[in-house]
């Protein structure tokens, strides 16, 4: 058994995790797996489950690792997994549905600001409708195009975007109660 000098280039650490070296797959999911839960738990609400999701995930990682091109980030590979594993967990769990409509696209203002803490963020996303939810963190935090987003839901782009107005939409308007609310106490 080879012991892994903490210093050791990721490549050398991914190698060695290729041939199945445990304590270098140890070495990657301690790396990754804070930042993995926070993936998970933008797009699901539960933070047991988005930890089943996330261990899946690694598996899927570790048994998928060799197939790491090297031409992009291996955290972007790791998350891109993540993405793709919530995904088909709220498929499969949840049925979601994506109902295609046309919404003018509006821009949102930012006419007052408000403090929120990352909790209040994360419960105004939470409780947005799951295609909703899942089509604003693709688009917001993960920063894809909607073209994309339609590719990987199996949607239209024009679903996408539409989901994703709606979403902007209930998220201003939450956010318009809330700064009522603060400025009534």
């Amino acid at each position: 058994m080879k012991v892994i000098n903490l210093h050791q280039e990721e490549n050398e650490v991914i190698a060695l995790a290729v041939q199945n070296n445990r304590q270098a797959q140890q070495w990657i999911y301690s790396k990754y797996s804070p930042r993995m839960l926070s993936v998970c738990r933008q797009y699901i609400k539960d933070l047991q489950l988005a930890e089943d999701v996330m261990i899946t995930a690694f598996m899927k990682v570790f048994v998928h690792l060799d197939r790491f091109e090297k031409r992009g980030s291996f955290e972007g590979w790791i998350r891109r997994t993540m993405i793709n594993e919530c995904i088909s967990y709220i498929r499969v769990q949840k049925k979601v549905q994506f109902i295609e409509d046309s919404v003018d696209f509006e821009e949102m203002d930012s006419e007052t600001e408000i403090q929120f803490s990352v909790e209040d963020i994360q419960n105004l996303i939470d409780s947005l409708p799951d295609g909703y939810k899942v089509v604003f963190n693709l688009f917001v935090i993960e920063g894809f195009k909607h073209k994309e987003i339609a590719s990987m839901l199996g949607i239209t782009e024009g679903t996408s975007k539409s989901q994703f107005a709606h979403a902007r939409r209930i998220l201003k308007s939450k956010i318009s109660n809330l700064k009522n609310q603060e400025k009534n106490y």
